[in-house]
């Protein structure tokens, strides 16, 4: 494979956004935009489709798409489309800040496994279950 790999190597750029499905995008807009500080980078219609992207503040890096579930498929996602496994890694430069203000929401976080290596980490849940990691390296 390592062959035709070469081939293809380049072929993609980067990231653009990650898809989260959600029960109500606008309380899911509540909680990344107004509980953890995300910007709202697109809010618009698309043939009566709404279209919410959210990232973090300042950030240049791939955003979130709140999509809300409007399948019984999709609804049955919500808070389990990663199988249990974390949904997102959010990198930080203040961990101790992030921890403050999810206690302030009262969003109950566990420090993360120490690896011996130079991070720190907190797990926490959206509102709809979804496990997500802040991480200062």
């Amino acid at each position: 494979m390592g062959g035709e790999r070469d081939g293809v190597a380049g072929l993609f750029t980067a990231i653009g956004r990650t898809v989260v499905v959600v029960e109500d995008a606008d309380a899911a807009l509540g909680f990344y935009r107004d509980g953890l500080g995300f910007s709202v980078l697109f809010d618009g219609d698309l043939d009566g489709y709404r279209l919410l992207h959210v990232g973090p503040a300042g950030g240049d890096g791939p955003g979130l798409w709140l999509m809300p579930a409007e399948s019984a498929e999709a609804r049955a996602a919500v808070g389990r489309q990663t199988g249990g496994m974390p949904l997102l890694v959010l990198h930080t430069d203040d961990l101790d800040r992030v921890a403050a203000r999810l206690a302030e929401l009262g969003v109950p976080a566990r420090a993360g496994a120490p690896d011996g290596g130079p991070g720190r980490s907190l797990h926490f849940r959206d509102l709809y279950g979804n496990e997500l990691i802040a991480a200062q390296l």
